[in-house]
């Protein structure tokens, strides 16, 4: 007979030091309302940016995860496959990380997950966040998916007609979960109805012609 402890959903969420901490918040936000349990890492770098950034303290953010592990933590459960999760959600990820990774070096909790993650063939998806990109950072974004893993910048899309910063936010988060197998209802999908609706919004539109 097998007895299951624990039946809930995880997934893990790592925040680093590139811009883009309200991707994390917004994500962890949903997690909760879905009832997903949510593991939470955040970088030291991670913690200057919130700061920069938002006005969240700590506490804010910490507080919307199920659990709170330290980056420095290497032997958290997180660190061994046995710990079964959805995966993990880098969110932003930075260059420094997005390295780690693809070396193969675990120098936090962050990287050695992620790297737990790929070893273990769950999804690990990138929010990487830089501009312009260099040739290490291509190369590393290769290596990476080559490994297993998903590099998922956060572009934003305008067909649905975005009016706040939270519309964009909500877009990338729910397309990003979407690899996980998580379907929210956050943000509008390309559908007919979406492409009736900005076909009336704009009586300009009409068949488009020639080259691309």
């Amino acid at each position: 007979m097998v007895n299951r402890t624990d039946d809930r959903s995880r997934l893990v969420v790592g925040v680093t030091g590139a811009t883009g901490v309200v991707y994390a918040v917004r994500a962890l936000d949903v997690l909760r309302a879905l009832g997903i349990e949510s593991h939470l890492i955040v970088s030291k770098s991670a913690s200057l940016t919130r700061a920069y950034e938002t006005d969240l303290s700590k506490d804010d953010l910490e507080g919307r995860a199920d659990v709170v592990h330290q980056h420095t933590d290497i032997g958290a459960p997180l660190s061994s496959g046995s710990f079964r999760t959805m995966g993990m959600l880098i969110a932003p990820t930075s260059m420094r990380t997005l390295g780690e990774v693809a070396s193969g070096v675990t120098a936090s909790l962050i990287s050695r997950a992620a790297d737990v993650t790929l070893k273990e063939r769950r999804p690990l998806v990138l929010l990487v966040r830089e501009s312009p990109l260099n040739l290490i950072h291509l190369r590393n974004m290769a290596t990476v998916t080559e490994a297993g893993a998903t590099v998922f910048p956060p572009v934003p899309a305008f067909y649905s007609r975005p009016s706040t910063i939270e519309d964009i936010v909500d877009h990338t988060v729910g397309r990003a979960l979407d690899q996980f197998g998580i379907r929210t209802d956050i943000f509008p999908r390309w559908d007919q109805d979406l492409r009736e609706s900005a076909r009336k919004s704009n009586p300009h539109t009409g068949a488009l012609g020639g080259s691309e």
